[in-house]
């Protein structure tokens, strides 16, 4: 189908951005990579009066240590994410969940900004950034603010942006040798998660398995009471509620949930 007719322009910063965001108001939306946006807006879903383009703020496209933190910049593609040598050693997870998105393709000109922002329940990169406690740091006229990870996903391709702020930075501590795990269970190689399971540092998070990144709240309890992996991947799906759809039932679901925490705690050094 063909998009609803839009206007274009194009922010050379983060603080033009913020300024075309005030000025447009409801009527735009910002593109990064595209491959979240364009889809529904072909479907209309989506039907923005004016498309503000953000993909080439290089000042946002970075990965850099700053003290007991990563620091990602909100542009920053998913294949730099996936082949960064501070990430992968700092921060394995989010390396990995990031080299498993789409096709080369979408990781090629996907952002990291733009996949939170979408907050796809099903999306690689919100479960990890959810298991690994990260923030986000969102900007907008009044300057920045830095939002929990647990906070910031908010419903179904819902966050807690306001309307006049957009992603700059993404921050996680630095987790160097500390065993981590990430399950994913598809159709095909490169479709969104039916489930996936992520887990890092006592805390387990789920894909799929509600409106947002669900963390597996009754597991990461049993891990602290000293449960193996193999009992606490017993409670994955306890007050979970997701959906049902071509790939699987609610049930189906939650059986993916607990066999893929197991594999995700064994991965992570959790013993049975």
């Amino acid at each position: 189908m063909i998009t609803s007719p839009f206007d274009f322009v194009t922010a050379r910063s983060a603080e033009q951005a913020v300024a075309l965001l005030g000025e447009y108001g409801d009527d735009a939306k910002l593109l990064a990579g595209g491959h979240s946006l364009l889809p529904m807006m072909k479907v209309r879903l989506a039907a923005p009066a004016v498309l503000v383009d953000i993909g080439g703020i290089d000042e946002l496209a970075y990965v850099r240590l700053d003290g007991d933190d990563v620091a990602v910049g909100a542009t920053t593609r998913h294949a730099a994410v996936a082949t960064s040598a501070v990430l992968r050693e700092q921060v394995p997870l989010l390396a990995h969940a990031a080299g498993l998105v789409g096709d080369p393709q979408v990781r090629h000109r996907g952002t990291i900004g733009g996949s939170l922002a979408h907050a796809d329940p099903a999306a690689d990169l919100p479960v990890a950034l959810s298991a690994l406690g990260g923030r986000v740091v969102v900007q907008g006229p009044a300057g920045r603010r830095e939002i929990g990870a647990d906070d910031f996903f908010q419903g179904y391709f819902t966050t807690a942006l306001a309307e006049d702020e957009l992603i700059v930075e993404v921050r996680l501590a630095r987790r160097p040798g500390q065993g981590w795990g990430y399950e994913k269970f598809t159709r095909r190689a490169n479709d969104w998660a039916i489930v996936a399971a992520a887990t890092v540092g006592g805390r387990v998070s789920l894909a799929n398995m509600g409106s947002q990144p669900v963390r597996a709240l009754s597991t990461e309890q049993a891990l602290a009471s000293g449960s193996g992996a193999r009992d606490a991947a017993a409670l994955a799906a306890e007050g979970t509620r997701p959906g049902e759809d071509m790939h699987g039932d609610a049930e189906y679901r939650r059986h993916l949930a607990r066999v893929l925490t197991r594999r995700a705690l064994a991965s992570a050094g959790v013993a049975d």
